[in-house]
């Protein structure tokens, strides 16, 4: 009859049956059972691989029952009797072990004690995780303080060139010479890049997306001032983008 081996889960475990079922070794639960005589006198060396691994385990799963972590008892009985502590009848039930090392070792799933949805949907994140985490945070939020100032001083700066080109063109001396249009529409389509655009690290400059939204917020603001208008706005951003596209090719 073919013998299909120890059971991979159970309703409960002796300590050191648990600790193999940690460390993968089921294969070998039967001799490593077999040479151990107690769970306070583990040898240091064993005829299977990863035995450090397993006494390891063995030690954690023992220190967490001394020490009223992990409840244990007989035959799967929750009894609490620390007479038991030197039995070899000593057993741990498996709803309480997978809860202790839920609580006390979180980066261990072993599949013995959780399904693979558990594993997959629950992964570990360290203390090193979490403040990478929280430092980069931080790192945003003052990227993005930064970000909204430099918009602010743009918009300031921008206001404060609409109204001198305005002020130009209800003087006078009416149409401004080719060299100062050429520069009103480079400064222009400039800005508008910027706006437009992005950081090197992808951060927008400006909660602007569009054209569109640009134009929309500054009629919105300085409605009724000369040559702020849909049509007008839209017309000299379209020749200030297509003058600095020429000049930068």
């Amino acid at each position: 009859m073919h013998n299909e081996g120890p059971p991979r889960s159970k309703v409960f475990y002796h300590p050191l049956e648990a600790a193999v079922r940690w460390a993968g070794l089921l294969r070998y639960e039967s001799l490593i059972m077999k040479s151990v005589r107690s769970l306070q006198c583990l040898p240091r060396s064993m005829d299977c691989p990863r035995w450090g691994e397993c006494r390891l385990y063995a030690e954690r799963i023992y220190d967490g029952i001394v020490n009223s972590e992990l409840p244990f008892g007989k035959n799967g009985i929750t009894l609490n009797d620390d007479a038991l502590l030197t039995s070899p009848e000593l057993t741990i039930r498996h709803i309480n072990l997978k809860r202790w090392m839920r609580t006390y070792y979180p980066e261990h799933r072993p599949g013995f004690l959780f399904s693979r949805g558990e594993r997959m949907t629950h992964p570990f994140i360290t203390v090193d995780t979490v403040q990478a985490i929280l430092t980069e945070r931080l790192a945003l939020r003052a990227a993005l303080g930064q970000n909204q100032r430099d918009f602010l001083e743009l918009q300031e700066k921008y206001k404060s060139l609409l109204e001198k080109s305005a002020a130009l063109l209800s003087s006078e001396q009416g149409a401004i010479s080719d060299r100062a249009e050429a520069t009103y529409l480079h400064i222009i389509g400039s800005m508008l890049a910027l706006m437009l655009g992005q950081s090197p690290s992808g951060m927008p400059y400006s909660n602007f997306k569009t054209q569109e939204a640009i134009v929309s917020a500054l009629v919105a603001h300085h409605d009724g001032v000369m040559g702020i208008t849909e049509r007008t706005l839209n017309g000299k951003f379209a020749t200030a983008r297509r003058r600095l596209h020429n000049v930068s090719l």
